[in-house]
């Protein structure tokens, strides 16, 4: 079994920087954008940012900022986070990808875990981050006190600065004539499982981390799993652990939003990314035709860069706006948890989706059309960016796009979801 030590400080535990305020959090990210910038091929190379950015993470207070009060943190809302990952974004955003996707989900880990769990795992107060991924591991055995993990599996984001991993694996259920297997939801500390480094061999996003890794046996204290859950879909209609605990509704919430919303955050800041590479080069280029002007002073150029503007623009307003109804929906399940349903949740996944496709596609038909092919030399900076869009429009969720419009139909015209397959 692993090891789990048990928190002896006396909560809530004292914040580094007790009057942090979320803009203060926003402006440090947005502060970055040079350093990011500068590091972006390094990070590429090295497949995830580096120790210093990270020390400098951990002490500006950025892995803290979903987690609880009670644990030291400053227990900032989604729209914050959004912001955040947003500006890290328009610098890197290999860098924002690997750095949100460990960040987050100590917003899933305080709203669905009971206070024991939450205790153990952040009552000391020091770094925590945790990776995620909804693909199954393999399989989990039940032991006497837990779960036994064997298995693998990849595109784990964030993976190399986390001290924790939430994963599914199938739970086995014994004899030739058993059922199909239900999903587990664990959680598992950094040493249970094993990195192995091998990610970097795709067209973009090299530097966010999205390392493999491997469980050989370790087993985890059943409390620290949730058992026929499937993370994507966490019932939430009889309250929450962590909304019981500490009296946020944010900790009342359910993941699709959050998660898809977080991908789309990254998708607007590399779009306005490659648009502020664009506009460096309406000052510093010719234009294409005679006479000879600055791109600046160039009708289609101005038009050009108008409507990429614009769409970029309308992109991020529509995802703020997503964030702000998924903070009301916690509000609202506040009072009557059942409020935050399936159909809201994959309504504002939904909603992320389109984001993250219209920033692919403003920066691929408006900007890379137009740039001209200096700026896809290896190493520029819209090339690179151009390269972290195009593999983030085909994520595995954002590819579930058209999947997601009948899902969305069918819950709301009042066909279950396991229903959907009936006609």
């Amino acid at each position: 079994m692993t090891t789990i030590s048990q928190p002896t400080a006396q909560f809530p535990l004292a914040q580094p920087e007790p009057g942090l305020t979320s803009k203060e959090l926003i402006a440090r990210a947005a502060a970055l954008r040079p350093r990011l910038l500068e590091e972006a091929a390094a990070t590429e190379e090295r497949t995830y940012y580096s120790a210093e950015l990270h020390d400098y993470f951990v002490e500006a207070g950025f892995y803290r900022l979903y987690i609880p009060r009670r644990y030291g943190g400053y227990e900032f809302d989604y729209p914050t986070f959004v912001k955040v990952t947003m500006e890290l974004a328009r610098g890197c955003p290999s860098t924002a990808w690997c750095w949100s996707l460990a960040a987050a989900h100590a917003l899933q880990l305080s709203s669905w875990f009971d206070q024991q769990t939450q205790d153990e795992i952040l009552g000391s107060g020091e770094h925590f981050a945790m990776a995620s991924v909804a693909q199954p591991i393999g399989v989990a055995t039940r032991t006497a006190g837990g779960w036994q993990l064997k298995g693998k599996v990849g595109y784990c984001s964030g993976i190399p600065y986390s001290t924790h991993f939430m994963g599914q694996a199938f739970m086995s259920k014994p004899g030739p004539d058993a059922p199909p297997p239900e999903l587990l939801l664990f959680l598992a500390p950094r040493e249970a499982y094993t990195i192995i480094y091998d990610w970097g061999d795709i067209i973009g996003l090299k530097g966010s981390g999205s390392h493999t890794i491997t469980f050989d046996g370790a087993e985890v204290p059943a409390r620290w799993t949730m058992e026929n859950t499937f993370v994507a879909d966490v019932d939430v209609s009889r309250g929450t652990p962590g909304f019981r605990l500490h009296g946020n509704p944010m900790y009342g919430g359910r993941m699709m939003a959050t998660f898809t919303g977080n991908l789309a955050a990254v998708a607007v800041g590399a779009a306005y990314n490659a648009l502020d590479e664009y506009e460096r080069f309406l000052y510093e280029k010719p234009a294409y035709m005679p006479p000879p002007l600055p791109r600046r002073l160039d009708p289609d150029f101005q038009r050009w860069f108008g409507s990429a503007l614009t769409k970029i623009s309308t992109a991020e307003a529509a995802l703020l706006n997503q964030a702000d109804q998924h903070m009301e929906l916690c509000e609202r399940a506040a009072e009557d948890p059942t409020q935050y349903t399936y159909f809201e949740d994959y309504r504002l996944g939904c909603i992320a989706r389109e984001v993250i496709q219209q920033c692919w596609e403003v920066v691929q038909s408006e900007l890379w059309r137009t740039v001209g092919s200096s700026a896809g030399a290896h190493g520029q900076r819209i090339e690179r960016t151009f390269r972290d869009l195009a593999t983030a429009s085909a994520h595995r969720n954002v590819s579930l796009r058209d999947w997601n419009y009948g899902d969305l139909a069918r819950a709301h015209l009042g066909v279950a979801p396991h229903e959907r397959n009936a006609d």
